[in-house]
């Protein structure tokens, strides 16, 4: 048997018991030093205090923003959004890229009245001319808009009556065709999830988002990396140098086996086929062949959705697609 430490020989030395503190009672540093011993000591107290230095190195911004700080804010924009992610028990998603610029038919028809309007006042203008062509084109593309809203309604009806949080929209919460795709999911009660991120002008995310799930990024590949680290399906509608990138940064993972295979959808054979000539890459070997199966085409929300669904279903597929997000981070 060990001794009693509080004994020593035939003594036993009492154990001190601390009194419980008079928690009102003022300490020494709960007040600066008075003005009564030094008539300049409150004064430099303040600049003290307001220097800085003296902030917590977690409550200053402007240490945050500094260039040195760049791993701490990627930390922070990635732990961020996987914690509110994990907590609302997300755990799969449909993603929806697309461009912000195709609206919804009405407000299309109007751009394009608008446009028309100043042609006619200007109709020797190429400027007008090229807008009102432009127009044009936006309006006629504006069935991509309810081709999205349709694909989130089928995704929302999908978990209606299971787990809510099992399969949800997920887009880069902007407007156009990813507020198609929120609004769709919005219309059946279901959540969906926003990505923002951090722009040198102002920018809203679309009114069809869960706000308990609508994030905003400082960098664009930490936000991508949650595009792909839960997807069960990335479906690409026609869009611009934004959606490009997102397209070509999931076809790359894929090609090069960073992440496993996921059904990749590109909607509007006609659009992307001549937006991209994935042929041309295959005659000129920077592809191979086998890389045009990386996706496949689909022109109405049943088929997209039937696609996912088949594609899931194959023998011949893993069942969940998990993404290796350590080779995805800058």
């Amino acid at each position: 048997m060990s001794a009693d430490p509080r004994s020593t020989g035939s003594r036993t030395r009492a154990v001190p018991c601390p009194p419980a503190r008079d928690r009102m009672r003022p300490l020494p540093w709960h007040h600066p030093k008075s003005g009564e011993d030094d008539a300049d000591a409150p004064e430099r107290v303040r600049r003290l205090l307001e220097s800085p230095s003296y902030r917590q190195a977690d409550e200053d911004p402007a240490l945050l923003q500094l260039p040195e700080m760049r791993g701490v804010r990627l930390d922070l924009d990635y732990a961020k959004a996987e914690r509110l992610l994990e907590r609302h028990g997300i755990r799969r998603t449909i993603v929806v890229f697309g461009s912000t610029r195709i609206a919804e038919s009405a407000a299309a028809q109007r751009r394009l009245r608008d446009a028309r309007a100043r042609l006619a006042e200007a109709p020797d203008d190429p400027d007008a001319r090229r807008e009102a062509a432009i127009a044009g084109r936006i309006a006629a593309k504006s069935t991509y808009y309810e081709v999205a809203r349709d694909l989130g309604r089928m995704v929302g009806e999908a978990c209606r009556g299971g787990d809510p949080h099992d399969l949800v929209v997920m887009t880069g919460a902007g407007p156009g065709i990813m507020e198609a795709a929120n609004r769709g999911a919005f219309e059946t009660g279901a959540d969906s999830i926003g990505l923002n991120v951090k722009l040198p002008h102002p920018q809203y995310p679309n009114p069809y988002l869960t706000p308990d799930l609508c994030f905003r990024f400082h960098y664009f590949a930490v936000r991508k990396l949650h595009f792909v680290q839960r997807a069960r399906a990335l479906v690409v509608f026609p869009g611009g140098y934004g959606t490009l990138d997102e397209l070509f940064e999931a076809l790359a993972l894929v090609q090069t086996r960073t992440i496993a295979p996921v059904p990749i959808v590109l909607v509007g054979e006609h659009y992307w086929k001549r937006a991209i000539d994935f042929e041309f890459l295959v005659d000129e070997g920077t592809i191979d062949p086998e890389d045009l199966a990386l996706f496949w085409y689909a022109e109405t929300a049943q088929e997209i959705w039937d696609g996912i669904r088949a594609w899931h279903a194959h023998p011949d597929r893993p069942p969940e697609p998990i993404a290796n997000i350590s080779s995805v981070a800058p």
